[in-house]
């Protein structure tokens, strides 16, 4: 465990998903400049607790916590390591994702989309279910799941739109699944916020640091929902606001 001093009771308490690097080490290192008890999951224990301790040095209250999304051990254990700390959990962000192979189409397979549905869509649902308990005992629970423009029917049918000119049938289709359940559990579960945050074109690992915008601008979106949720719960946004599903 790498943290800090004890925070209070009152202080809100977030599980960031993929948090070592990229835009959930960003998250991580915003909400943690707010005071909040920030858990650090990340599936590199090495880097993970690296990141957790870098946040720690900058005064942040950070636990690292290992987490796999694609087991469910490793999501098991991670309960056990938030438990071990808290009895509520009041924000959490699902942000581990990838992109998959850079294969066309016409020669996508199977095995090509699976590994990217099984962290990008079983992933949330994966790990949103294990921490339901602590949700529902936290303070105004809030689900922020990390979707994409590319997910949205509406932006890559539009020429004019970045998004409508890769045609992939592996990050896209992930992200348009993970809209739709999103909006389901903002149906059926009332008493949590669950929104979709799009950071944009940002540059980090995942598009090999050529986006345009920085992780901080990118972030800018997922700090909005974990700390306001405008709009209440069922929102899809980015940082200029509400995106067309």
């Amino acid at each position: 465990m790498n943290e800090s001093h004890s925070p209070s009771s009152s202080t809100t308490n977030v599980l960031i998903t993929g948090g070592n690097k990229g835009l959930g080490l960003e998250t991580a290192r915003r909400l943690g400049a707010l005071g909040w008890r920030v858990f650090l999951g990340a599936r590199d224990e090495a880097r993970g607790r690296q990141a957790a301790e870098r946040l720690a040095a900058d005064g942040a209250h950070v636990t690292f916590v290992p987490l796999d999304v694609t087991s469910d051990d490793s999501v098991a254990a991670a309960v056990r390591t938030v438990s071990d700390s808290t009895d509520r959990l009041d924000v959490l962000i699902n942000n581990a994702g990838i992109t998959g192979e850079l294969v066309g189409p016409a020669d996508t397979l199977p095995r090509h989309l699976v590994p990217v549905l099984e962290v990008n869509v079983v992933g949330p649902v994966r790990v949103t279910h294990a921490f339901l308990p602590l949700l529902r005992a936290g303070h105004d629970p809030r689900v922020v799941m990390i979707s994409s423009g590319a997910g949205s029917l509406t932006i890559t049918s539009d020429p004019e739109r970045k998004e409508s000119t890769f045609p992939h049938l592996l990050y896209p289709p992930s992200k348009a699944a993970l809209n739709m359940i999103t909006t389901q559990y903002a149906k059926a579960l009332p008493g949590i916020r669950f929104n979709l945050a799009d950071p944009g074109f940002t540059a980090t690992d995942l598009n090999g640091h050529k986006g345009t915008q920085t992780v901080t601008e990118g972030s800018d979106v997922i700090v909005e929902l974990a700390t306001t949720s405008p709009g209440g719960t069922g929102q899809y946004r980015d940082r200029d606001g509400s995106l067309p599903w």
